[in-house]
């Protein structure tokens, strides 16, 4: 059986958090290593949680780092992808996370803007969406991630390469 982690990807919105997760997803699972991935989009969906409140944000994220701690003592790799703002709920997923990486996805914010396609930063920046982080609601840096990718000059492939060596140097992967 696999050591277990949680990686937490963490970023603005649209800077590649989930699209470098879903290819190193990818490469594990060809290596026949037990994986996870929990997407800010996909587990919102699917729990219907529509509280965007810096309250509802820091309930549901708790909610995601107590899911990821199970799967990860368990022995699986769980890879988190959550813009997650402020460092108050990275600091509570690595404190109840035996084992935790914080990999900081950065983007400049007008490459964000660029890449996304379901045009939330124009409504953001239109005033149609209060509290949207990067726009009217801070981000956090993260002030000692294990891992900073950024996807702005980097092509996907070296940010995947990047993470893969992150979990070999920490034994997580062979």
């Amino acid at each position: 059986m696999n050591k277990g982690v949680t990686v937490w990807f963490t970023g603005l919105p649209c800077c590649g958090k989930t699209t470098v997760a879903r290819e190193l997803k990818k490469r594990l699972e060809e290596r026949n290593i037990d994986v996870e991935l929990l997407d800010g989009d996909t587990v919102r969906d699917f729990i219907r949680n529509r509280d965007f409140s810096k309250e509802g944000r820091n309930k549901h994220l708790r909610y995601i780092a107590f899911t990821a701690r199970l799967l990860s003592k368990r022995g699986t790799i769980v890879l988190c992808t959550f813009v997650s703002p402020y460092r108050e709920n990275r600091d509570f997923a690595r404190s109840i996370n035996e084992h935790f990486l914080e990999v900081y996805v950065r983007a400049p914010l007008d490459v964000c803007i660029e890449r996304d396609v379901k045009g939330m930063y124009k409504k953001a920046l239109a005033g149609e969406i209060k509290g949207f982080t990067g726009i009217d609601d801070p981000y956090e840096e993260p002030e000692n991630p294990e891992l900073v990718l950024n996807t702005d000059r980097e092509a996907l492939e070296e940010s995947v390469e990047k993470a893969m060596a992150l979990l070999k140097e920490r034994e997580y992967v062979d």
